[in-house]
């Protein structure tokens, strides 16, 4: 029994075939890695909100304790109670 050799034309289709999976598995591969980098970027984003959230929580949960809400006032708003003497540290 005698194997048919394939003709040029055969062997042109198989390499153009070839060529053309490899254009669109490099195509496949690049859109993979701009969606981990997507992926990773939003992952990031959601811990920071996690993070801003849990300090809401904690805002929230101690609001109605007055030492909190003077340590805030200190801190943040610069105010002092009528008894106080703040020092400022003019070597800095």
């Amino acid at each position: 029994m005698k194997v048919k050799r394939a003709g040029i034309a055969t062997k042109l289709l198989v390499l153009l075939l070839l060529a053309a999976l490899t254009a669109g598995l490099l195509s496949t591969q690049a859109q993979l890695s701009a969606a981990q980098s997507t992926r990773d970027d939003l992952a990031r984003q959601v811990e920071a909100q996690r993070e801003a959230n849990a300090a809401l929580e904690d805002d929230i949960a101690h609001s109605g304790d007055p030492e909190y809400m003077a340590d805030i006032a200190r801190s943040k708003l610069g105010l002092l109670e009528p008894d106080e003497i703040e020092f400022v540290d003019s070597s800095k």
